[in-house]
């Protein structure tokens, strides 16, 4: 799956690179991401895919305990239910 940020999110970037906030339009409550969190949603370009993002996450940080893909997998989905995040839509 390839993933691109909705049109409708609002983002403010911490001074330094590690902390992002985000809020859908019609939302209230912002999401803070910080960490790799921060770094998934920094690597959603609608163009890598999520096995791209992964593989850049884990050259990154450490996965020792190999729940990396796992974790990743959840997180995007909770950004898609917050509608943070969409499907990119091939051109092609």
């Amino acid at each position: 799956m390839i993933w691109n940020h909705c049109s409708d999110v609002a983002q403010v970037r911490a001074q330094h690179r590690g902390r992002v906030a985000l809020l859908h339009l019609d939302e209230i409550q912002p999401v803070v991401l910080e960490g790799p969190a921060a770094a998934i949603w920094d690597l959603i370009d609608g163009q890598r895919t999520e096995q791209d993002i992964l593989a850049e996450l884990e050259a990154a940080f450490d996965d020792v305990l190999g729940e990396m893909q796992a974790q990743a997998e959840l997180f995007l989905a909770s950004l898609e239910a917050r509608r943070l995040i969409e499907p990119a839509h091939s051109t092609l």
